[in-house]
């Protein structure tokens, strides 16, 4: 079998789909399936390929176009067009062929693969466009569906057009991957796919619990944090989609209570609107950036809770890695995140879903925070139920045994 799996120049690949992507050719080593990592709009000069422990990655550079006569819609047709011309000429064994999607933004490629090659076409669902940009509200998108087109907002008509557009790409794959129940229910009734086409594969972690220390002083003094000083951990793009500014307020409502604690935020935004939030105690809060994965590991093992305040999550890297490194969670009952973290692992916070916006209780979630830092038993009881959990559903072992299963459709 031959596998091409598409990658994009995009911020999600430092993040969830670049950790999908690595997980899923590391649990697909030693198997019978020829691997191939196929980069789009790769920012190098030309076209390259280079092998990597058994992984050929293809290198597909972007194409400026001078012709001003071209709209965005074409610049992406010609661009297929390239792709095909290089897949055409550069994939010798055409016996088993299957292109997986990690982006939904292929429409063009999908239906011309199946022109030019005798193939199976996948897509893994991570996100879509409209979940992000309207936080995952549904109430708000049927609206927009149901709007006479005259009568939508710019951004209404923007909004439904993507909808449109991805609707069109799932339905042109053969068989779609969600992450979670919650998704496939969206998929079901949303965009009406056939239930024998939709998978639900959760995302699997290779477990790095065992890069461990048990020099919490060291480690305290590297991250300069002190003694008695409770840590408070979120990990994510400083997106509105990720909650950060609910958790803000949030915070400020712990402080009251445990002066004594630390904010740590590990990701990459826009800051200044989160200083401007915190102007009054930002002397408690680390921003890190991002961090290498040696570094984040550490967090886990100092932190005394993970937040996770997301307002939409389909389903939640950072949640595995937290459970598997036995850190209780706080976190808001959304999407496929409500999936991932269940009650024995962490505490949950409902959310505020109106027509115009999605909103956080913030005096509920510091409560919440505040309840694992005055039961530091029951957090150390969740924390090692996260283990449990991961281990049994979240693994690497068990995401391997899901994808090869899978591959055999």
């Amino acid at each position: 079998m031959n596998l091409y799996l598409f990658n994009d120049a995009d911020s999600a690949a430092v993040y969830g789909i670049g950790s999908y992507l690595k997980e899923l050719t590391r649990a697909l080593e030693g198997s019978a399936i020829n691997v191939h990592i196929v980069h789009l709009r790769s920012v190098r000069p030309k076209f390259e390929i280079e092998k990597t422990n058994n992984v050929e990655n293809w290198y597909i550079p972007e194409v400026r176009y001078d012709n001003k006569y071209l709209d965005a819609v074409q610049e992406i047709e010609e661009y297929c067009r390239n792709v095909i011309y290089i897949l055409r000429l550069y994939i010798k064994d055409t016996k088993d062929l299957i292109f997986h999607f990690n982006y939904n933004n292929c429409l063009s490629l999908a239906k011309e693969l199946k022109n030019v090659f005798n193939c199976k076409t996948v897509a893994t669902v991570h996100y879509t466009k409209w979940h992000l940009e309207l936080l995952g509200n549904l109430h708000r998108l049927r609206m927009i569906k149901a709007k006479p087109e005259e009568q939508r907002t710019s951004f209404e008509q923007i909004m439904y057009i993507a909808y449109e557009y991805e609707s069109a790409f799932f339905k042109e794959v053969d068989t779609v991957i969600v992450l979670s129940h919650h998704m496939h229910h969206i998929f079901d009734s949303e965009y009406q796919l056939e239930p024998n086409k939709i998978s639900i594969i959760p995302n699997g972690l290779t477990d790095t619990n065992s890069i461990q220390t048990n020099d919490w002083n060291n480690l305290r003094k590297k991250w300069h944090i002190e003694d008695k000083e409770f840590l408070l951990l979120f990990v994510g793009r400083l997106q509105p989609v990720k909650g950060l500014t609910f958790l803000m307020k949030a915070f400020r409502e712990v402080l009251k209570e445990y002066p004594n604690c630390r904010l740590m935020i590990v990701g990459n935004g826009n800051y200044d609107a989160y200083l401007h939030e915190a102007k009054d105690f930002c002397t408690k809060i680390t921003f890190t950036g991002l961090l290498e994965k040696q570094e984040l590991y550490e967090l886990y093992q100092l932190a005394n809770v993970g937040v996770i305040p997301s307002l939409y999550e389909p389903f939640g890297y950072v949640a595995v890695e937290m459970m598997m490194h036995e850190l209780p969670i706080v976190a808001t009952a959304t999407s496929g995140l409500n999936e991932v973290v269940d009650n024995s692992c962490g505490l949950k916070v409902p959310l505020t879903v109106k027509l115009e916006s999605v909103e956080i209780d913030t005096t509920l979630l510091a409560e919440k925070i505040k309840y694992l830092l005055q039961h530091p038993a029951e957090a150390k009881k969740m924390g090692q139920n996260g283990r449990k959990r991961y281990m049994m559903k979240y693994s690497s072992d068990v995401f391997r045994l899901n994808m090869l299963e899978f591959y055999q459709f």
